[in-house]
């Protein structure tokens, strides 16, 4: 069985900061790509940020320059700092992450974290 679980959400006023933190445990053997995605009320869930065993990292437009996702892979955890927050960067936020557990390869996903910024 594998395990994703996301950390670091809660509140934040408006210009402000939050690190949420993904660890991935359990039966996977081999981890991939990991990313953030993200669903506001009334919305459907979007990407946030991917990042690749290399490194390689990739945000929605919308996003770059606030947000820089990073990664350990040693300890199979990403990470997503964010910065300079709005009202509009409310959300659930989601954390997947692409790998093989020796059954089967998919993307495992967290159970989500509550991110509130307020005005």
């Amino acid at each position: 069985q594998v395990h994703v679980v996301e950390s670091g959400g809660g509140l934040v006023q408006a210009g402000g900061s939050l690190r949420l933190s993904c660890a991935a445990s359990g039966s996977i053997f081999r981890i991939d790509d990991m990313g953030w995605y993200r669903q506001a009320p009334g919305k459907r869930r979007e990407s946030v940020a991917r990042i690749s065993t290399a490194g390689s990292t990739t945000y929605a437009d919308s996003l770059k320059g606030r947000f820089t996702i990073s990664r350990d892979s040693a300890k199979n955890t990403v990470y997503l700092q964010m910065n300079s927050l709005k009202p509009e960067d409310t959300a659930v936020y989601y954390c997947s992450v692409d790998g093989w557990s020796g059954i089967m390869y998919k993307t495992y996903w967290g159970q989500g974290i509550q991110v509130t910024v307020s005005s």
